[in-house]
């Protein structure tokens, strides 16, 4: 018996076929191999074609599927799809489920003035209190973008999508989504428990344009026959789990509950953290969306705080400070030179842009403390690495304001994670256990489809098999603390 899950990103479309019984990946595969084109008419424009989702979904499965054959499986025993997929984009279909214009997707920024608007229009108070977020640049601001600045195209819309909901429609023919989804398009009244109606009023939307909700566990449709041979597997296998990549991602390191963060640290970082209770940031430096597992009787949040200067500052010091040719391994010993703290040089890794989480300020990256005839190469990489963990620090503090309590760490074992220095200092920092796991995205879109079909009694059924790599419990904790709140100190001039 076997769980089929897809992650639709931006970049590619991954598959994985996982044994429901034992819990391990069978057979895994990725399309396109170089990453998918973004269409970009303008600046700040980004764009994609929904049916090339569905063209490497196809790639993806025919080559998993022959993978697993090759190994003993049968398509024909595959009992469940889930699907996780790039968050707060936009696709329009007609009453005939045609798409109407190519996907608006997450990091289009035109919607942004929009989305301004409406924070001020609806009040700030009100947008944080019921919508828990700014509407931003999400999905109802590209929408409200689309009627103005297209307005034949607009009236034809019979309804909007996330990606993950345009690839459910494909496979199932029925259009639907769930909670989790339209609270991360911001059309959901946490407070009324519904889609909210001052909003949809404001920017001119009929409700009707909402797809049907569904659970995010449970049958969402069932595979058409011409679906089915499409992708050469039975008819009427059903759909049941769908989430956006940043609750999946917590999903797949089996974060569910309040206290219990979730945290990737590539070229960007994500540190995603449950609460239990409906609550916000008053200014609005994290987003907030309903979680895997939201209920209005027993909340579930996940508050997601993103850091654009993460993996690519320490990238750049490679480039540009360490020594020609090393290696992030080489690197990572190098900085194991320098004692905690870096003898008081301190790095803001703000250099990609500007961070909501220091409401939107564009602050730069900038090294303090430097002295010349003291420090080293050494010195500047561990600074490097002790001031990215510190910008998580700071997030996560303002989660706690919020009323996360701290507990635990889930990270998967890949990038920054990979570093000893970057692990430690989260650890000692935070006061949190740090819990390392071999997972991805698609892989946990198939548990979660498992948990949906109730082939896993519960999250913690599903989750059993995954293999804990590594635990880093807090040690030095006050000279990281020291560290941080010098580092702290230059951030909050």
């Amino acid at each position: 018996m076997y769980l089929l899950g897809y992650d639709i990103g931006s970049s590619s479309v991954k598959a994985s076929l996982v044994d429901a019984q034992s819990g391990k990946c069978l057979a895994s595969a990725f399309y396109p191999k170089q990453e998918a084109p973004i269409i970009s008419h303008h600046s700040g424009w980004a764009e994609q074609d929904p049916a090339m989702w569905m063209g490497n979904l196809k790639l993806a499965t025919a080559d998993v599927l022959a993978q697993a054959s090759e190994r003993g499986a049968d398509a024909r025993d595959v009992k469940a799809i889930g699907i996780s997929y790039q968050m707060h984009g936009l696709v329009c279909v007609d009453k005939d489920m045609n798409v109407l214009r190519p996907a608006i997707i997450w990091c289009d920024s035109r919607a942004v003035p929009y989305g301004g608007k409406a924070f001020e229009a609806l009040g700030a108070e009100w947008c944080l209190s019921h919508l828990l977020n700014s509407p931003g640049n999400f999905t109802a601001a590209k929408l409200a973008w689309v009627k103005e600045n297209e307005p034949k195209l607009y009236e034809r819309i019979w309804k909007i999508m996330l990606p993950g909901d345009y690839i459910a429609m494909r496979l199932t023919g029925s259009v639907c989504t769930t909670v989790s989804g339209l609270s991360e398009g911001i059309f959901w009244d946490f407070q009324a428990d519904k889609p909210s109606a001052e909003l949809l009023d404001y920017f001119g939307f009929d409700e009707s344009i909402l797809p049907q909700r569904r659970p995010t566990f449970g049958v969402q449709g069932t595979l058409t026959a011409e679906a089915a041979k499409a992708l050469g597997l039975p008819e009427g296998i059903p759909i049941t789990y769908r989430a956006g990549d940043q609750p999946n991602n917590a999903l797949s390191l089996n974060v569910f509950n309040p206290g219990e963060i979730a945290s990737t640290a590539g070229t960007s970082g994500v540190v995603y953290g449950v609460i239990g209770e409906v609550n916000y940031d008053p200014l609005s430096r994290v987003n907030t969306f309903a979680h895997v597992n939201h209920t209005a009787a027993d909340p579930r949040l996940g508050v997601l705080l993103c850091i654009n200067g993460t993996g690519i500052l320490n990238s750049w010091i490679r480039r540009n400070v360490a020594p020609e040719g090393i290696s992030y391994v080489d690197m990572n010993r190098l900085a194991a030179q320098a004692p905690i703290g870096s003898e008081g040089v301190s790095i803001l890794p703000f250099g990609n842009g500007a961070e909501r989480m220091l409401e939107n300020r564009e602050t730069g990256c900038s090294i303090h403390g430097l002295q010349f005839n003291r420090h080293s190469t050494s010195h500047i990489i561990r600074a490097a690495q002790e001031g990215i963990v510190f910008s998580f620090q700071y997030g996560i503090e303002i989660m706690q304001q919020m009323g996360l309590k701290v507990d635990k760490i889930h990270a998967g074992n890949a990038n920054m994670f990979l570093s000893p220095i970057f692990r430690e200092t989260l650890a000692g920092v935070s006061g949190a256990v740090i819990e390392l796991y071999d997972t991805d995205g698609s892989v946990g879109a198939a548990k979660g489809a498992g948990i949906g079909a109730g082939i896993y009694k519960d999250n913690r059924d599903a989750f059993a098999s995954l293999e804990r790599l590594a635990l880093v419990t807090p040690d030095h904790e006050a000279e990281y603390r020291e560290a941080y709140e010098r580092w702290k100190s230059i951030i909050t001039k």
